[in-house]
Order: C-alpha cells, then structure tokens, then sequence
C-alpha cells in the first residue's frame, strides 16, 4: 500500500523521477529533472521472509533501515536496549540487502545494531538523518566513535533539523529549539571528528514539529548562511548541500 502511494505521488510530479543507479540519475539531470532514490524506513514488515529485501530491491529501494526505533525479528532500534543489536536474521537481512543492491542505513538502529551493521558491512553505511550525541544525549544521534567510524567506511551521515535531536534536553522535547546556528554546531562537530566529506543533509521534513526554522526546502539559504557564518568555505557548504551525497551515490550505486 505504501509503496502504491509513493508510485500515485511520483505521478503527480513528473519533474520528480525515480531513479536506481548514478547513471539514471546523471540521465534524469541532463533533462533538467529532479531524481529521487527509493528508501525502507523500518524493515518490521520483512518478519522472518527475507525474499521480502528482494521486493524491495525489485522496487527500486536503494537505503534500507532494519528497524525503526523499535526492536523487531531483524535488530533492536534506537528507541530499545542499546545493548541489544542484529538478530542472527539480521545478520543475513544485511548479507542480503548488500547482494541486492541496497545499502544499509543505521540511523534509526540501537548503538549495538549500528556496531553490528559496521562489522557485517562489506561497503560504505549511511545515516541519513542523524545528529551529533556530543551535543544533544538523543539515541538517535550519533557518537564520535560512531562518526569516525562511518567516516572510515567511507559513509555520509545527513543533518537532522528536528528539535530534540538538536537541542540538548530530550527528555522535554517541547522545550527544545531548531535554529540554522544549531544545525551548524552540528555539522562542525560532525567535520570535527569525521572530516568534511562525512556531511550531507537529512532534513527530516516529514517527521519535524514544533519550533524550528527551516520549514520547507525554501527556507535552505538560511541554513547556508549560517554555515558560513559558523565558518565554513564556500566549498564545504556546497559539499554538504549536494556535493558530498552525489559522489557517495556516483560511487556506490
């Protein structure tokens, strides 16, 4: 069913193609289009049917979550035991996703899972909407082992503009804010410990509430003049808005 709305929604844009490879992507460019990769946020519904991951690749589905937050059949999420991680399903759930062609991506995993994932992954792994635990405690963030981590397997980790995972009381998210100055701290931190080339953007627009400043897509040269202004060149903040997720995608799909 979901999968028939983001077919009926993609219909509705014909500037908006779906793509699989760089390659389609490159094309969809050169028609002065806009490209979109398929992703599973959540692989509850795979159970104990792995051919399930081969639908999914059938689809077209490109990033693959095993869980989120929750602790299924397949890996504990970042909302569980943050010592409990890959089931031995999981385990080939990841063999299998990597044999499709769908790249695994940790940011809704427990900090176990996003261990398990790196040590089971014969490429690069994603968080595409993660921030930095160093400067907001959220399961959901990242620490700096784990950037560095993800930086050495050569993956890119995506911004969250989310209040909670920016601000540093999560136990009371109606008190947290999402400003462009915040978001910058982050991506510092996140060049800090992993390197500039580790940085892209998440957004999270679909799941964002309450107080933050960027409220759609058209609100991004905001959040570009606050990364200049927290000090980035005009290179790096082109690489975080596009650079360094087209060449993780050119080199990996």
């Amino acid at each position: 069913l979901m999968m028939d709305c983001a077919r009926a929604e993609l219909t509705e844009c014909p500037w908006l193609v779906p793509v699989r490879t760089a390659a389609e992507a490159r094309r969809a460019a050169a028609e002065g289009k806009r490209f979109t990769f398929l992703v599973v946020e959540g692989m509850e519904p795979v159970g104990d049917r792995l051919e399930r991951i081969d639908q999914y690749a059938a689809w077209g589905v490109r990033l693959g979550m095993l869980t989120w937050n929750e602790e299924n059949q397949l890996a504990c999420g970042a909302g569980g035991d943050p010592d409990r991680g890959l089931t031995p399903l999981g385990r080939e759930a990841v063999r299998r996703m990597q044999a499709r062609g769908i790249l695994p991506d940790v940011s809704h995993t427990s900090d176990r899972s996003f261990w398990d994932i790196l040590k089971l992954a014969e490429g690069p792994v994603v968080a595409s909407h993660s921030n930095c635990r160093a400067l907001c405690p959220h399961t959901r963030n990242l620490t700096d082992a784990m950037i560095r981590a993800l930086a050495e397997k050569g993956g890119i980790a995506g911004l969250n503009y989310y209040a909670a995972f920016l601000d540093t009381d999560p136990a009371h998210p109606e008190a947290c804010r999402s400003t462009v100055e915040r978001i910058a701290e982050h991506a510092a931190h996140y060049k800090q410990v992993g390197g500039i080339g580790v940085l892209a953007l998440g957004s999270d627009f679909d799941g964002i509430d309450g107080h933050h400043q960027l409220e759609t897509a058209a609100d991004m040269p905001l959040l570009a003049d606050a990364l200049r202004k927290a000090g980035f060149t005009e290179d790096e903040v082109e690489r975080i808005f596009w650079r360094n997720a087209r060449d993780f995608f050119e080199h990996n799909l």
